[in-house]
């Protein structure tokens, strides 16, 4: 699973002009959420037919254990994914509601001395360098929570691997050993036939009959 949809709008709301979060660009996640039903439902089904077919394998319980981590590690991944869109959407609101606040408070007063109008503007800007910075971390943290992830599924995919690769061998072992065995048994009649042929062609022959008397 990616998490590039969402991090690329975490990513446009958080990093984009300076002015982005005092008037953050409307966008509906909804089709995000759809996908990631969709997703979910395929990763059940998938899971479905790993299952049926762990039950035809040697090493049942293996492949089991590999496909119920896989899908847990599917499902993690696609609650991230949720909980960046709800985090995006909570930050909407509250840029919304700051940027309300901001306009009252960082408008210059006509009344106001230019060094009083000069100041209201650094402190708005101080303010949205703030919330960049905040989600900038919030988008690193989600991008090496993605990395850890895939590096941990690549990991129990290899393990997964090396596991049927040996119960596949277990399997095999037995086969081989009633193989190996019936070649030895093989060998050793030949070698008792051309013992036994050997013998005859050596064995002195028979004494000649006495001659019956006249």
């Amino acid at each position: 699973m990616i998490l590039r949809p969402v991090l690329a709008a975490f990513f446009a709301v958080a990093f984009g002009a300076g002015a982005a979060w005092a008037q953050p660009a409307e966008q509906n996640f909804q089709p995000e959420r759809d996908r990631i039903a969709a997703e979910r439902k395929a990763v059940e089904e998938r899971f479905q037919k790993e299952e049926a077919a762990c039950y035809q394998r040697f090493a049942v319980e293996d492949c089991l254990n590999g496909s119920r981590q896989r899908r847990r590690a599917q499902n993690d991944d696609l609650k991230r994914q949720e909980a960046a869109i709800s985090d995006i959407e909570r930050k909407r609101r509250g840029a919304d509601e700051l940027k309300r606040l901001d306009e009252k408070q960082a408008t210059p007063r006509t009344q106001d001395r230019p060094e009083q109008q000069e100041q209201a503007r650094q402190s708005q800007r101080d303010r949205e360098q703030r919330a960049a910075d905040h989600a900038q971390s919030r988008a690193n943290a989600a991008a090496q929570a993605q990395r850890n992830e895939q590096a941990f599924g690549n990991k129990q995919r290899n393990h997964a691997e090396e596991q049927a690769k040996s119960a596949s061998k277990q399997a095999q072992a037995p086969v081989e050993k009633d193989r190996f065995q019936r070649k030895q048994e093989a060998a050793e009649r030949r070698r008792a036939d051309r013992t036994r042929r050997n013998a005859e062609q050596t064995k002195p022959p028979a004494a000649p009959l006495p001659v019956p008397a006249p």
